[in-house]
């Protein structure tokens, strides 16, 4: 396990029980506060789904500490409704017996049951406005070290049955003030909270408090909420307000825009607005810079920009005379050189700094300064193995064109609206040339386009926006990539300007001009592995080609005694692969920190990659993104019928060789002759015409009778089949009907298995 994964509290060796063996696995939606200030202790609600069983949290990052407190749900409505009858009918039986006396006996029992009742419905009360992804809560108490390193980090809880998602969790160096946690209010459930002699949640449309700068400012906005957060300050003052929404929690599934659009307004003490922003830039959260005109008392008011709100509409605002950089230039560097960068922002002690990139990979990487203590906002740092140049004005036409030598990265701006970057080069007929702009993607502004000319001005290509499935956090990818074969030799050109006609200091690019450098990048996901001991799980990698990559990428582990891999190869041209991880035959109490890599030919040698953990994220109900974890987290959580650490295994060759409009049979060794009694195998994510058709008893375990229809996949398609292992349910009879589309999850999966489809 790696130093950075701290386990928090001892995990109890338990052997899941059939019950619990069934249940989801945890899933995290939000945690509130989602941070806090070195050196101190304090609680946060993690919100989400079947927490019930969370035993302890675990962070990425030394110095952070943790321990469960606390499990709460909200009682269901019809909960809700037999406690309420109940109480109802005690009520009157205690009026009754001091009306009337005798008959009506009210009893030390009657007592305690009515005092349960009432404790039940003050602490649990329901929240039938809330959506069920959200209403369970734990409360974790958290202990950050004064040197744990500020920033981002990762929290997970972890229950028996397995691990959770990562969220963020910042930890920062100023004050912070929290609001209490919101609860959504429910007029007849307030009403009888207050007959019962509690305190009802409200919903108020405007929450006030006050701070003393610098802070940051822990809030939640529920639906129509509004907070105004009042603070004095002096005159001359060059305040920054900059607000973390998004920045939180990337993408919500089930809301449009597909996170929370926070909004920031500042007043003065009368009410006149000083200043507002929504985003900065292209980023939906907010920011302010002011500079106080008098002394004295002022307030920020944050909502939703179209007034939504729920529990996970979580916000991180920090307030005061804090350094914060807007732009640095140039964008990146050459490996094993040092690049002094220019800085523009706010509060800056220094305009210019040396970073010194020996010993970088080419990457990107996030760059922050410590001054006098104070942390200020990481930013974006390229670095690369070309020559590097900068721009030089004039180059606004082919007459005035920068000539360069390729292969070459030029950083340049866009230096005021309308104007544009022209460079030119000397080619081969036959030469392929890839220009690819980093812009938007190292947080410049820029809305690149980029054309490519020959001599006499006709348009070879021409490209505006790029997809780049790597950059998780982008909603609209404004960065330009082309590819082109010189039809002859000569000079050619290359323009790059922003498609919106802007520009200014901000609009910084780098512009690579070079042959194709092919190359691929890994992402896995999930980042968060849940795995029985002895048993496999299935595993996705998204490969992100480059430059016209093709090659076979063969996946292997890096020191990870007691794992394995099924069906570790990602075949040429494929984007997307599954396979399986096998975990050690014995039950771990800590989590382990893996590290897969792919290895592939490239020029005649072999180059390795390290993937990226991610989560796949939904946004709005339709877009998809793979946005990077910090570590790829794998829990081996006990198993009730612990097996060798061989009794799953594939025993015939592979790939199986399935036949189009016919059937291969596979067979698998299994733990026992009862296997196939006690569990369901059912193919899953296969595509479409492929079939698992039986499943019947075999020597040393089973066979699995594998279809293709004539109209499946075509000859020549390979890949894996992922078989998940499930509880068999006990047959419905008529007393006992089988409830409709009742949910099972597996308990583990087979071995992948390689396949290729064949002629008939």
């Amino acid at each position: 396990m790696s130093a950075s994964i701290k386990s928090t509290v001892l995990f109890l060796a338990l052997l899941l029980p059939a019950a619990v063996s069934a249940q989801n696995l945890p899933h995290l939606a939000y945690v509130y506060p989602a941070g806090g200030q070195q050196g101190t202790t304090f609680q946060v609600t993690v919100g989400g789904q079947f927490l019930a069983a969370i035993s302890n949290a675990v962070f990425v990052g030394a110095g952070l500490e943790a321990s469960v407190v606390e499990y709460d749900r909200p009682m269901n409505q019809k909960e809700f409704n037999d406690l309420r009858d109940e109480l109802k009918t005690l009520q009157d039986k205690r009026q009754a017996a001091r009306r009337l006396g005798g008959t009506n006996v009210w009893t030390t029992t009657d007592q305690m049951r009515l005092a349960e009742i009432r404790d039940r419905i003050l602490q649990h009360p329901p929240n039938r406005q809330g959506n069920p992804a959200l209403m369970e809560n734990v409360l974790v108490r958290i202990s950050i070290a004064t040197n744990a390193a500020p920033g981002e980090h990762e929290i997970r809880l972890r229950a028996p049955n397995g691990l959770s998602n990562p969220l963020n969790f910042f930890v920062g160096q100023l004050p912070e003030y929290s609001k209490p946690l919101a609860r959504t209010a429910e007029p007849e459930i307030a009403r009888l909270i207050e007959r019962l002699g509690g305190t009802p949640s409200t919903n108020l449309a405007k929450t006030e408090f006050h701070v003393t700068l610098p802070v940051i400012v822990n809030g939640q906005i529920l639906p129509g909420g509004t907070d105004r957060c009042w603070f004095s300050a002096r005159k001359g003052q060059q305040l920054v307000i900059s607000v973390n929404a998004r920045a939180l929690i990337p993408y919500l599934a089930d809301a449009v825009p597909g996170w929370f659009e926070a909004t920031a307004t500042l007043y003065d003490a009368q009410g006149q607005e000083m200043a507002y922003n929504d985003r900065f830039r292209f980023r939906p959260d907010p920011l302010i810079h002011f500079e106080v005109p008098k002394t004295g008392d002022y307030y920020v008011e944050i909502h939703d920009s179209i007034y939504r709100g729920r529990e996970d509409f979580v916000y991180r605002m920090a307030i005061g005379e804090l350094p914060f950089v807007t732009d640095i230039f140039p964008l990146g560097g050459p490996a094993g050189a040092k690049t002094t960068v220019a800085l523009e922002g706010w509060n800056l002690p220094a305009r210019e700094m040396t970073l010194d990139n020996t010993g970088r990979e080419p990457g990107i990487y996030r760059l922050s300064a410590d001054w006098d203590g104070q942390f200020f906002n990481p930013v974006p740092f390229a670095v690369d193995t070309l020559p590097e140049c900068l721009e030089h004005k004039p180059d606004h036409s082919p007459e005035t064109a920068q000539a360069v030598t390729l292969p070459v990265i030029i950083n340049g701006r866009i230096d005021s609206p309308g104007d544009c970057g022209v460079f030119r080069f000397a080619g081969r007929a036959g030469e392929k040339v890839v220009a690819e702009v980093l812009a938007r993607r190292l947080d410049s502004p820029l809305d690149s386009t980029l054309e490519l000319t020959a001599a006499d001005g006709k348009r070879l290509a021409f490209n505006d926006d790029f997809d780049d499935p790597g950059a998780g956090l982008e909603t609209h990818h404004a960065d330009s990539y082309l590819t082109a074969t010189l039809p002859a030799d000569g000079t050619y050109c290359l323009r790059i300007t922003d498609a919106q006609g802007q520009g200014g200091p901000a609009y910084a690019y780098r512009l690579r001009v070079s042959e194709p450098r092919p190359d691929f990048a890994l992402r896995i996901t999930p980042s968060s592995l849940n795995v029985r001991a002895g048993l496999s799980v299935p595993v996705s990698v998204t490969v992100l080609r480059k430059d016209g990559f093709t090659n076979a990428i063969d996946l292997h582990l890096r020191n990870a005694p007691g794992f394995a891999l099924s069906g570790a190869r990602i075949q040429e041209n494929q984007t997307k692969a599954q396979f399986t991880l096998k975990a050690p035959p014995r039950w771990r109490p800590e989590l382990v920190d893996l590290t897969l890599e792919g290895s592939a030919d490239l020029a005649g040698q072999t180059v390795v990659r390290a993937a990226v953990p991610a989560e796949n994220m939904m946004q709005a109900f339709a877009y998809w993104h793979l946005v990077p974890a910090q570590e790829l987290a794998v829990a081996v959580n006990a198993n009730p019928r612990p097996f060798a650490s061989d009794a799953l295994r594939i025993l015939s060759a592979t790939p199986v060789k399935i036949p189009v409009g016919g059937t291969a049979r596979v067979r698998v060794a299994t733990p026992s002759s009862a296997f196939v009694d006690r569990f369901e195998l059912v193919l899953s994510g296969a595509a479409n015409g492929l079939s698992l058709q039986s499943v019947s008893p075999g020597t040393n375990g089973v066979e699995l009778a594998l279809h293709c229809d004539a109209t499946g996949p075509k000859p020549g398609v390979t890949g894996n089949l992922i078989v998940n292992i499930l509880p068999k349910l006990p047959p419905a009879t008529e007393s006992t009907p089988r409830p409709a589309n009742q949910r099972r999850n597996p308990v583990g999966a087979l071995p992948a298995i390689p396949f290729e489809i064949v002629p008939e």
